[in-house]
């Protein structure tokens, strides 16, 4: 079980945000002013205008009367600005929007003067609040205000401080990439020379006036400083957590020690790693500190959101996660956190977009310390419990990451924070996203594991899609960093920026705690290792030097297997397919694949099983939850566990389905996807949770008792109902209309009448409201009275599987006669044959979702040679099967 997890480590920005705008005269530029956390002491001059600034804060400043174009909002009067700079200011007035000419010379600068252009002059992070501010406030996305230093300080400060070229020697020597312990020992001492370096006199006075302009003075007013480099969050390199972030920060002396401790940071251990390992001259990085409000998320909650899925690049969600308090627990994977998927379309309509959530443990909490600093707590058994965001806050920060990604125009990974006293979200980072979303379009890799039944060790989320084995190495502390070898498998509790240049050697990374937005999860994915992340207790389950195999191929959950078992690594390059004379469509019943299988060349799913949703998400057969008061005590406790954060029983069964359903349908909108209601065996429902006292013991459960056999039954009756209900939602309040449904096994035709007025009288009548209900043909009475049958039905999807199992009286599950198992024997054939023309006959759909045209290409081509509509197949069957029919 996982317990703590793991958000994207790259230094939380996530505990910064504004409590709402103030009288100050920045209000006029569209940003969330400075003020006071109303459950602290405000002073009266936060409220006023901006204090006058010191004489070095004057010279850097233009003159009076020179005009300031702000973000597109026209020219604002300086009137009351301080004078001139200096001399070679006094030659040329420069705007303080300068986007060229003179250089621009202040050392700190408002971040609602700042625009993203500004880069080169304050960093990524600075640059990009910034932008937020002065263009997204007016249009619902709240970014606090504060100021940072610049990257002319900064080189004024190394330049003055004879520092950079005592760096440069040191950073000279390329063995020191080689060798963390050589590493380690010159990254000390270049903090070391920064640390013991005093900042030049004027920065210092006007870093105090930038203080003093935004607290108003008062010494408890609270701030995050956090670096912001030239080099940062580039589209194609996100510096995750390269650098430092601080928070709580109260009074002057204390912010201008973080930001001394921020200018070091550019010389940790793990960013001199990853400057160099991607090219970037460190001479040419600047370093600036961001200096924000911070929010009262300590008492409220915060996270990280992407504007795409992280794992397959699926553009059309935004994956949003939270935990209680500051968002560094999140963000540098102390947590597991909840986690949601939102569906832009839509959200778009206003329909309820959310597709699916998972409740994380969420075992801790970071809060504000007495006195300053951050502190971590345990959370209550309630906090673990619950959900640390409504769903209608997840819907909120959705709207705003669609925003924020439209304004940009690219995937973007956003901080958020809710502040524990207004209730306000706020967005306190937005850089681009760096790995999903520059993945090659129409290069499909896939890895899929070739040895199975292996002994699973533990399990956790599942980072990337890869997979990779070797021998574990198990690491308690960074200093052990010279302990491990290239190849290994780096197993941890957790890991920090400073791991880094130990993961880059890694063969596969394996976590007790974190979330799939964590550090070890965004340097994993750079990287390009496998990962497995929040799996509670991997360092107690495995030992150093066991051979383990680590596969993140199956799905959102990772598998740790003993032994180095065998998989296989497929890349296919689909180059332009071109248009073939059926539709292939996908058999997919997992949603944790769905978004993967999605990005596929496809026309939809043509048959997802129910029965894969319920049997993984709930587990709980539906009698026992509808007879939940009746179970004894050992029982309710597995239900419990697994429906919590849902109201009952009902809500919980209904809600996973829906969310499973409407997950595949997201993945293939506005594209069709066919949806086969449950058809579990007697003996498959007999192992859910709860089965045993509801189910009989059937000789063969395969002709027994199910499919469309149980909906019209009293005993199963409530319990299909459930599932109707889920389906419903989906189509109505989750606006998924490109659902339809099969009803499988069919034997009768007064079946089919029976689970029509049954679905009618549940509110999913065909024909209505777009709805459409189909009939998987599997049976030889389907084929002997196809035209009968679809007076019920809009078409037939062909279950080639049982109707092969039928025609050849075999069971498909003995060994004992597999041999005689051919879709393609003729008997078989002719029942495809039959069922295809009484559908042209009557000008219904037609398509096939059994296992033969994914195993045979010519039985798919034979198939499209007598009419068929469509092919469902296995998705690694979409593209072998696409070109054979290609090229015949």
């Amino acid at each position: 079980m996982a317990v703590h997890s793991k958000m994207p480590v790259r230094r939380t920005a996530a505990a910064v945000a504004l409590t709402g705008m103030s009288a100050m005269s920045y209000g006029s530029y569209g940003f969330v002013a400075p003020q006071m956390p109303s459950s602290m002491t405000r002073t009266s001059s936060a409220s006023s205008t901006a204090p006058a600034r010191s004489a070095a804060s004057s010279a850097r400043a233009v003159p009076s009367a020179a005009p300031v174009a702000v973000a597109g909002l026209g020219l604002l009067s300086l009137a009351g600005a301080s004078a001139s700079r200096s001399k070679k200011s006094k030659k040329s007035v420069v705007s303080l929007r300068a986007r060229g000419g003179e250089e621009d010379t202040r050392v700190c600068i408002p971040l609602e003067e700042l625009r993203n252009t500004d880069v080169e002059k304050v960093g990524g992070k600075s640059a990009s609040l910034g932008e937020m501010i002065s263009q997204l406030s007016d249009v619902g996305v709240p970014v606090p205000g504060g100021f940072s230093t610049t990257a002319f300080a900064y080189k004024e400060f190394l330049d003055k401080g004879g520092i950079n070229e005592f760096i440069n020697d040191k950073l000279s020597d390329e063995s020191i990439y080689e060798d963390v312990d050589k590493l380690m020992k010159v990254g000390k001492e270049i903090r070391d020379k920064i640390m013991d370096t005093p900042f030049q006199e004027d920065f210092e006075e006007e870093l105090k006036a930038q203080w003093q302009r935004v607290s108003g003075g008062d010494e408890k007013f609270t701030f995050a400083v956090r670096s912001s480099a030239t080099a940062e969050d580039l589209p194609d390199a996100s510096f995750a957590g390269q650098q430092e972030t601080f928070l709580n920060v109260m009074g002057y002396k204390d912010m201008k020690e973080k930001v001394h401790l921020v200018f070091a940071s550019l010389f940790t251990d793990r960013a001199i790693s990853y400057r160099h390992d991607r090219g970037f001259e460190h001479e040419k990085v600047q370093l600036c500190a961001t200096c924000q409000k911070m929010v009262r998320s300590e008492t409220g909650s915060a996270g990280v959101m992407f504007s795409l899925d992280t794992e397959s690049g699926f553009k059309d969600v935004v994956f949003v996660t939270s935990a209680y308090g500051l968002g560094e627990t999140v963000v540098g994977g102390t947590v597991n956190p909840d986690e949601w998927y939102v569906f832009k379309p839509t959200l778009a309509e206003g329909k309820n977009s959310i597709i699916s959530r998972t409740m994380g443990s969420k075992l801790c909490k970071m809060i504000y310390k007495a006195g300053g600093g951050s502190e971590t707590v345990d959370t209550s058994d309630e906090e673990q419990n619950s959900w640390s965001a409504s769903d209608e806050e997840v819907k909120a920060l959705a709207e705003m990451a669609v925003k924020i990604e439209k304004h940009y125009g690219r995937p973007m990974d956003i901080e958020w924070a809710r502040d524990g006293d207004d209730g306000k979200l706020y967005i306190v980072q937005a850089r681009p996203e760096t790995v999903a979303s520059q993945k090659k379009v129409g290069v499909i890799e896939e890895y899929k594991m070739l040895e199975k039944g292996g002994e699973k060790i533990a399990e956790g989320r599942a980072v990337g899609k890869r997979i990779g084995s070797g021998e574990v190495n198990i690491l308690t502390s960074i200093d052990q960093m010279s302990e491990f070898s290239e190849g290994e498998v780096l197993v941890a509790d957790m890991t920090d920026p400073d791991w880094e240049p130990i993961m880059k050697k890694a063969g596969a990374i394996i976590t007790n705690r974190g979330g799939r937005t964590c550090h070890a999860a965004i340097i994993a994915r750079e990287l390009g290792i496998p990962a497995i992340v929040g799996c509670g207790d991997a360092t107690d389950r495995v030992s150093k030097g066991d051979k383990v195999t680590v596969s993140c191929a199956e799905g959102d959950t990772g598998y740790i297997y003993k032994g180095e078992l065998k998989f296989e690594k497929k890349v296919q390059d689909l180059g332009e397919l071109p248009e073939v004379g059926l539709k292939i469509m996908m058999n997919v019943g997992n949603p944790e694949t769905a978004f993967a299988f999605g990005q596929l060349p496809n026309e939809g799913i043509g048959l997802a099983r129910l029965e894969f949703v319920i049997n993984n998400a709930i587990g709980v057969h539906p009698k026992a939850l509808l007879n939940y008061d009746t179970l004894d005590g050992e029982t309710k406790e597995l239900v419990d566990e697994r429906m919590k954060g849902y109201d009952g029983p009902k809500d919980f069964y209904v809600k996973k389905i829906a969310e499973g359903v409407a997950t595949l349908a997201a993945s293939v909108y506005p594209k069709r996807i066919i949806v086969r209601l449950s058809d579990f065996k007697s003996n498959e429902y007999k192992s859910l949770i709860g089965g045993e006292q509801y189910e009989p013991d059937e000789e063969n459960p395969m002709i027994g008792f199910r499919g469309c056999g149980r909906y019209t039954d009293p005993f199963f009756e409530e319990c299909f109902a459930m599932e109707l209900e889920a389906v419903k939602m989906v189509r109505g309040e989750m606006g998924l209309k490109n659902v339809e449904i099969m009803i499988p096994f069919v034997r009768t035709l007064d079946m089919a009448k029976d689970v029509s007025e049954v679905l009618e009288k549940n509110g999913l009548k065909r024909g209505e409201d777009g709805l459409k209900v189909n009939m998987m043909a599997e049976l030889p009475s389907n084929v002997f009275l196809a035209e009968e049958f679809l007076e019920y039905f809009d078409g037939f999807s062909i279950g080639s599987n049982d109707l092969t199992q039928l025609t050849l009286g075999l069971d498909r599950d003995s060994g004992l006669v597999a041999q005689y198992f051919d879709e393609r024997n003729p008997a078989v054939m002719k029942g495809l044959e039959t069922l295809i023309k009484a559908a042209k006959k009557k000008g219904k759909y037609v398509g096939i979702c059994g296992q033969g045209p994914s195993d045979h290409p010519d039985l798919a081509k034979w198939l499209m040679e007598q009419g068929i509509d469509s092919v469902s197949l296995n998705p690694d069957s979409v593209i072998p099967t696409w070109q054979f029919l290609a090229k015949k």
